[in-house]
């Protein structure tokens, strides 16, 4: 069996609001779920999680706590496997013409 070496590149943001919001899985197990999906000759080297800071609402005063918190956890847990890279979310209205009904 040939071993091939993978990078798994993972969007923070969209992983949470798609698939974990609303779920009982928030504090997802990345390197397991990943070894999971992919086939045993995958030998993880690396997986880069790509996210932004998200700021407290008043909502939710305290979810950029638990934000820190599951980072903080995935630097501890794998420290060898786990790039965790902090963007910018920009927030820009959208713009859209009007329909033109004829």
């Amino acid at each position: 069996m040939r071993i091939l070496r993978t990078y798994v590149y993972v969007d923070g943001l969209n992983l949470y609001y798609r698939a974990l919001r609303g779920t009982p899985y928030k504090w997802l197990d990345l390197l397991t779920l990943c070894k999971r999906i992919l086939h045993p000759q995958n030998r993880i080297l690396r997986i880069k999680y790509f996210t932004t800071r998200i700021r407290p609402t008043a909502r939710d005063p305290l979810q950029n706590q638990r934000q820190g918190t599951y980072l903080q956890a995935l630097r501890k847990h794998y420290p060898e496997q786990i790039e965790i890279h902090l963007g910018h979310f920009l927030v820009k209205p959208a713009k859209f013409p009007l329909a033109d009904p004829a």
